[in-house]
């Protein structure tokens, strides 16, 4: 007689709040059952088994993927920021008995920048989001005179 072995499932429970995490972070799947200890397989069958466990999962990828799009929307159509440095600076005392000395300071400076948009996220974005209009190849059927339809992929190669 084979002996069953002991569900690891208290164990993955306890630790949702982690798995939520691991998956806002942007671990895979397998990264996150390696940190659990436990085999793909089993967290598999756990997703399909623990609605918790899923939902868990697919709630905190999907804020990834949201923080990720809202990065690339951003990087596409440019944006400003403050940029706020510090120097290191020593300025020059002079003491009430005439003396002088270097007295240490920093020097705040903020300068607002601008981020020119990016025409690399520009293509991938408007590829994905409308690829109709902005794939490079597209496929066209002609049909011929016997009723034959002919397929063609018309592909932008760059050369006018």
């Amino acid at each position: 007689m084979r002996k069953m072995a002991k569900s690891r499932w208290p164990e993955v429970e306890e630790k949702l709040v982690q798995v939520a995490g691991w998956a806002r972070n942007g671990l895979t799947d397998a990264q996150i059952a390696h940190n659990l200890g436990i085999s793909v397989d089993t967290f598999y069958t756990y997703k399909k088994k623990h609605p918790e466990f899923a939902e868990a999962l697919k709630v905190n990828k999907e804020i990834a993927d949201l923080a990720v799009e809202n990065a690339l929307f951003k990087r596409a159509n440019g944006y400003q920021y403050e940029e706020v440095t510090y120097e290191r600076i020593e300025t020059t005392v002079v003491e009430p008995d005439g003396s002088i000395h270097l007295e240490p300071g920093t020097k705040i400076k903020t300068v607002i920048k601008q981020q020119a948009p990016d025409v690399t996220a520009q293509i991938f974005w408007l590829k994905n989001r409308k690829p109709a209009e902005w794939r490079d190849k597209r496929d066209v059927g002609l049909d011929n005179a016997d009723g034959l339809t002919i397929n063609v992929r018309l592909t932008d190669n760059g050369n006018d």
